[in-house]
């Protein structure tokens, strides 16, 4: 950060300062984690969406966040103009920048909006649904925007979800126009999100040593979208199954007094 403002300092003065770009701005706000539920929920979206998302960007260009800083704004200090939703989808941008692994998200360099931001809620949703407008008082005070503001009228993700992690709710919503607006589940209580051909709702089950609720994805036909492990051990019960098939014959031929060793 210091050599950045070195060079803006060594500036000519008719030009305005250099954008710092993801390498020169905080990666963390220096805040925790709140709860054990946030990271397990967020390896079960990005583990079993892979595949699907490698198949829409066979050139692998797409990036994911996972409480991962987005900057919209150049504040001191610069972690005060960031949202860091606590997974989001990009499409069409490197994983990796000169090949370097991403720090954050800086929006004025790369213009692209995440697709969706979702976020998980410990509390009762009032940060996450917080629509405080940005405003400028004539003493120079500022007041933060709302992280629903800044999702809604800034960056303007497409689709943006609250998932309450103690009620295993979900509260989705679609900007439609300038503002957002609450979907309404379909028939097997998802939400489309047609340009990820996906859908995305709640899962009851075991992940990570917890059994609770957890948002999940599924395929637009409403099959779930599995982790790798679940596609591991399903892999295995369909060779256990085809094993176990092929005794049952075994047995079978040989009650008719057929060798099935000799076939």
């Amino acid at each position: 950060m210091s050599e950045t403002l070195a060079q803006n300092a060594l500036a000519p003065s008719g030009l305005p300062p250099q954008f710092p770009d993801h390498t020169q701005l905080p990666e963390s706000d220096g805040s925790f984690v709140k709860n054990f539920q946030e990271h397990p929920q967020s390896l079960i979206l990005t583990d079993s969406i892979g595949t699907t998302l490698e198949r829409i960007h066979p050139d692998g260009q797409y990036a994911i966040g996972q409480d991962c800083g987005i900057y919209w704004r150049e504040t001191e200090p610069p972690e005060k103009g960031a949202e860091a939703p606590d997974w989001f989808y990009v499409p069409n941008v490197p994983p990796r920048l000169k090949g370097e692994i991403r720090r954050s998200y800086v929006l004025w360099r790369e213009f692209i909006a995440p697709t969706i931001a979702l976020e998980f809620a410990s509390g009762d949703g009032s940060e996450e649904r917080d629509q405080t407008p940005l405003s400028y008082a004539e003493e120079g005070v500022t007041t933060r925007p709302g992280k629903f503001w800044v999702y809604e009228r800034i960056m303007r993700i497409p689709y943006y979800g609250i998932f309450f992690v103690n009620s295993g709710e979900l509260e989705l919503y679609q900007l439609v126009g300038v503002r957002y607006q609450r979907m309404t589940p379909n028939e097997r209580g998802h939400y489309p999100i047609s340009p990820m051909e996906v859908e995305v709702g709640v899962w009851e089950g075991a992940y990570q040593n917890q059994t609770q609720r957890w948002l999940r994805w599924w395929s637009l036909q409403g099959n779930l979208l599995l982790t790798g492990s679940e596609r591991a051990l399903m892999a295995e019960q369909r060779a256990e199954s085809a094993e176990q098939k092929a005794v049952r014959l075994a047995e079978r031929l040989r009650e008719m007094g057929v060798d099935p060793d000799s076939i």
